[in-house]
């Protein structure tokens, strides 16, 4: 039985008149991709056509995935939100505060220790909410959402890059920042630019070492990292038919290298035969009554280029085994081709670890593929020559992988099974190693490969290629070793060669658990406690932030006027301090402690108005609060660019920051400022930048009258008693301006809840 099985129906119900809708106002053939957006628009059925890569449309997105690092802010925000329950169907899954550094057993252990007050935060406020609740150890967040929650044409975003998982079940499903998720939770629309569409045709079928790793490692090499930005990566022909659902789940998760909002398969047998699998045949048997919708429309398939932006194709017949890198996912190289790579570019030959799993390649399918290649290194005698851990995606599948041996060949091989978390490719791993600047490789079947992010060392190339490449490469112990062609020498001195790869898409015998590490909220949640100490130096209580006072605003102080490049990460920095996203006091210490002051060509270190001196740009700030001034933070071209980080738009609001003026903005920062109720305004004129001046004082003007399209004025007065005037843009609708009145655009939704 799957879960939320209502909400899914209705999906359904009104999936056929949605889709003819789009159709009758897009006035051609649709895609795939495109029916399911028609289908979720947040005012009902189409009622105009939206131009790909530049409208920006509403969206009703069907449920809400949250991983235990991104909910905590999310869901003390929600808080805010007045309301009893979620809005929509939402779950929160412990994964990302796990480190690997012994064995599952032990770390997951040390893990519930550490993180005890966090975890006992998420799980009562899961049950006061209406949120399923997944412990540690139940498994990595995409794995646990493809086996119980994604269904074909449904949306769902996700507080993960790589929620596109569950494009491997048909589904549109898109990672977002916390303050995104938490809206959706509070019943608003979630906006995104119409997307653009990719179509990748993919013909044959895979066969010997090939797998569908090798589909996205391919497309990874020509896309690069940037090339799906801004569009849907869309997967069609009959090679796609043949590819099991897990298999089209590790595709589109790995989108996200490749910068795609999201990618997505058709319904088709596959997915039903896993449906069906994983206890979900009512949902199987549901989609079969709409599959007509859950895929492009025949014309689309007749003549793919009329339809896409750009498209693609492949031949999986003749695709070759891939590993891409170091340093970028996007650096593919065809197996054939990459001991000649290794050599010519002086990496070491060496391999030091290989580790298989992660959210892109954990499955059932996976393991068994990789397990009948580590059964040769016992059964030919070879010794194995390398470090080799292996992380299961789920407790289904590993108490299912452990069951049906798996896991022990693993273990017989000399390998280490991990707990079923993120592990070592978040960077949660404590690797044991002799030197850390010492140059070494280790191999992946991961998504990421950036320098420090598998064990923090800048020296260590790694690679990613697929679960069965990375365990053929740790027995032979060589990046050189070409498992298609070469032979290795046993214990016996014996010239042993690896036979090709089996898996098995679904167990034999079936799935089985005995945990699988869901708590159920509580069915009436108003009397259920949310724990949070109020000494804790890691979760802290939000309180509402205040509502605009009703006048212009005047006699503020600039903060700091930020000089070149400002990303999220200048504003509000990860690292260390993500030990305190759930403590927005805490975190706000790292408010603009990376941007670079315009006048003295340092980063935090801003000149204090009150005193004079120069100070931290957050102690600067919480003096003005402390002594009741707002101020103006000034920011040149496109501010707040990088992850969608609600606590870089959190956190001047918080200290007291009033306004962020700049040249432009990215638009996710922007749209977070204003849902902090904070003023996002830009220069009409860029050159006014120039004006401002290190001790100004600086007044608003025109918020009585604030209203769409309309500029306001800043007027800046300068310490030689001359002042500056000029307008100022900003790009709020009527419901943004009613938000920022209201102080934020949860407080507008908790004045109409009451």
């Amino acid at each position: 039985m799957a879960f939320d099985v209502d909400m899914i129906q209705r999906v359904y119900a009104g999936l056929g008149e949605r889709v003819e809708a789009a159709r009758q106002v897009v006035g051609r053939p649709l895609t795939l991709s495109e029916k399911i957006l028609y289908a979720h628009l947040s005012a009902g059925a189409a009622s105009q056509a939206f131009e790909r890569g530049k409208a920006y449309v509403d969206f009703a997105p069907d449920r809400v995935a949250m991983q235990d690092a991104t909910a905590q802010m999310a869901l003390l925000q929600f808080m805010q939100a007045g309301r009893p329950q979620v809005a929509v169907p939402s779950t929160v899954h412990c994964d990302h505060l796990i480190q690997a550094k012994v064995g599952a057993d032990q770390d997951l252990a040390t893990a519930n220790d550490k993180n005890k007050e966090v975890y006992d935060f998420l799980a009562s406020i899961s049950n006061k909410y209406g949120i399923g609740f997944w412990k540690p150890g139940a498994g990595i967040i995409h794995q646990v959402v493809i086996e119980n929650y994604a269904f074909p044409g449904g949306m769902m975003i996700g507080t993960d890059s790589h929620t596109p998982n569950a494009g491997g079940l048909g589904m549109i499903a898109i990672g977002v920042g916390g303050a995104d998720a938490c809206d959706v939770m509070a019943g608003l629309p979630w906006e995104l630019k119409m997307p653009k569409l990719i179509g990748v045709k993919l013909t044959g079928k895979l066969s010997g070492w090939a797998s569908a790793k090798d589909v996205i490692l391919r497309v990874a090499g020509i896309l690069t990292v940037k090339g799906g930005t801004g569009c849907i990566v869309e997967y069609f022909g009959d090679g796609a038919e043949s590819l099991s659902a897990t298999g089209k789940g590790t595709i589109c998760n790995m989108g996200a290298e490749i910068g795609a909002t999201t990618s997505i398969f058709a319904y088709d047998e596959k997915m039903a035969n896993y449906l069906r699998a994983t206890n979900r045949a009512d949902i199987a048997d549901a989609a079969e009554a709409v599959k007509q919708d859950l895929r492009s429309d025949d014309e689309v398939y007749a003549d793919p280029a009329t339809y896409y932006d750009q498209l693609i194709e492949i031949d999986l017949d003749t695709l070759e085994p891939h590993i891409n890198g170091p340093f970028t996912p996007d650096l593919a190289w065809p197996l054939s081709n990459f001991a000649k790579a290794v050599k010519e570019n002086n990496w070491p030959e060496k391999l030091d670890v290989g580790l298989i799993g992660s959210c892109t390649n954990s499955s059932y399918e996976d393991l068994t593929r990789s397990a009948s290649i580590a059964e040769q290194a016992v059964s030919k005698n070879l010794k194995v020559q390398s470090e080799f851990t292996v992380t299961p995606g789920s407790e289904l599948v590993r108490y299912t992988a452990e069951r049906d041996g798996l896991l022990g060949t693993f273990e017989n091989m000399g390998g280490v099974v991990l707990a079923n978390a993120c592990g070592p490719c978040i960077g949660q791993w404590a690797r044991h190693m002799d030197d850390p600047t010492r140059q070494n490789s280790i191999i992946t079947s991961f998504n990421r490969n950036f320098a420090k992010r598998n064990d923090g060392n800048a020296s260590t190339h790694a690679f990613v290629a697929s679960p069965e490449i990375v365990t053929a490469f740790a027995i032979a112990g060589s990046l050189t070793f070409n498992p298609m062609t070469d032979t290795l020498t046993n214990e016996a001195g014996e010239q042993v060669k690896l036979d090709e790869p089996e898996g098995i898409e679904q167990p034999i015998k079936g799935y089985a658990v005995e945990d699988a590490g869901y708590q159920a909220p509580a069915a009436d949640g108003s009397g259920v406690q949310v724990l949070v100490s109020p000494t804790s130096d890691r979760l802290q209580l939000l309180e509402s932030f205040p509502a605009w006072e009703g006048t212009d605003l005047s006699g503020l102080k600039l903060l700091i006027k930020a000089k070149g490049k400002c990303t999220t990460d200048h504003i509000s920095m990860a690292g260390p301090w993500l030990k305190y996203r759930g403590h927005l006091d805490n975190i706000s210490n790292n408010m603009l402690i990376g941007a670079v002051n315009f006048y003295n060509e340092k980063t935090n270190s801003v000149k204090n108005q009150l005193t004079g001196e120069y100070g931290e740009v957050p102690a600067v700030q919480r003096a003005y609060k402390a002594a009741g001034i707002g101020s103006v933070v000034v920011g040149d071209e496109n501010y707040g660019e990088g992850s969608s980080r609600e606590h870089a738009a959190m956190e001047p609001r918080f200290l007291g920051v009033r306004a962020i003026l700049v040249r432009s903005f990215a638009r996710i920062h922007e749209t977070n400022l204003k849902k902090q109720g904070m003023l996002a305004l830009t220069f009409v004129n860029p050159a006014d930048y120039e004006k401002v001046q290190e001790d100004d004082s600086i007044d608003i003007k025109g918020l009585t009258t604030f209203a769409p399209g309309q500029p306001l004025t800043v007027v800046l007065h300068h310490a030689d008693g001359t002042s500056d005037e000029f307008p100022v843009n900003h790009t709020y609708n009527q419901g943004q301006i009613e938000w920022f009145k209201a102080g934020s655009a949860l407080n507008l939704i908790k004045q109409q809840v009451q």
